[in-house]
């Protein structure tokens, strides 16, 4: 319902909204909201279903395309995976490249893209009074791990439909208090996506200095990509110094630890 208040905040008109689901027609319970397009997907769900799917809408003239739920789609790579036989690491790079076409697909779309997914309870291995236990840490999104970098905005949502931005680069909505998903939010995105600021390459170079960490670093890069070809000597330069000051803080720790381990 979030997203669908959300596409319609960011459109203006229902008719140019579609979701894509593999909810079990959970897209439909909404109708009373106006007369978006439903496409139901069917089994199984390929990364190429989504992107046949995804094709359709477009073609359709979609201006927000909602999917529901990606979760589907990284489930089936894993069963997949799991079904096939010989090295296992190696069969991974099969599955890499399906999901990889699909994210792809997704960037390079003309449409406004609003994606849900399924959450699990996550866990951590702890020690307690000599013996590894499971402990529960909060939840955890179904999907392929940093799939979360990919996107502009990601709302979590708990259990009274209060959302908080865990990652947002438009800057509206990151360290603010929750609030529920509505038309207005769609509205403020929209401004936003018209304001038509302007980014210079120096503006991009200050930022990649600022990178502590290469996933931070991977996703500047990716999120202008018109600036790889000039940029990349920089990217390549502060990889290396974050690489490098990664190996010093191994290698202190290890010293800290066996001077420890002497006394």
């Amino acid at each position: 319902m979030g997203a669908l208040l959300i596409g319609f905040g960011l459109c203006g008109d229902w008719g140019k909204i579609a979701v894509i689901d593999s909810e079990n027609h959970s897209a439909e319970l909404y109708s009373d909201l106006g007369k978006y397009k439903v496409l139901q997907l069917p089994t199984p769900f390929t990364p190429e279903t989504y992107i046949q799917a995804l094709d359709l809408c477009e073609d359709a003239g979609m201006e927000v395309i909602i999917i529901d739920s990606l979760s589907h789609e990284w489930q089936y790579l894993l069963d997949f995976h799991a079904s096939l036989s010989g090295n296992s690491f190696t069969n991974w790079s099969k599955i890499t490249l399906r999901h990889d076409v699909f994210v792809q697909k997704i960037l390079r779309s003309q449409s406004h893209i609003i994606s849900t997914i399924r959450t699990k309870q996550d866990y951590v291995l702890v020690e307690k009074n000599g013996k590894m236990v499971p402990e529960k840490v909060g939840l955890k999104g179904i999907q392929r791990d940093s799939l979360d970098y990919e996107f502009t905005l990601v709302f979590d949502i708990d259990m009274k439909n209060h959302a908080s931005a865990s990652k947002d680069r438009t800057g509206l909505f990151f360290g603010k208090p929750e609030h529920r998903l509505s038309v207005e939010t769609g509205k403020i995105l929209t401004e936003w996506c018209n304001s038509g600021a302007e980014i210079s390459i120096d503006d991009i170079s200050i930022r990649i200095n600022d990178c502590k960490s290469i996933a931070e670093l991977l996703e500047l890069y990716n999120e202008y990509g018109q600036f790889k070809a000039v940029l990349q000597p920089e990217f390549e330069n502060q990889k290396r110094r974050i690489l490098i000051g990664s190996d010093v803080t191994t290698t202190l720790s290890n010293q800290i630890i066996n001077q420890n381990g002497t006394h």
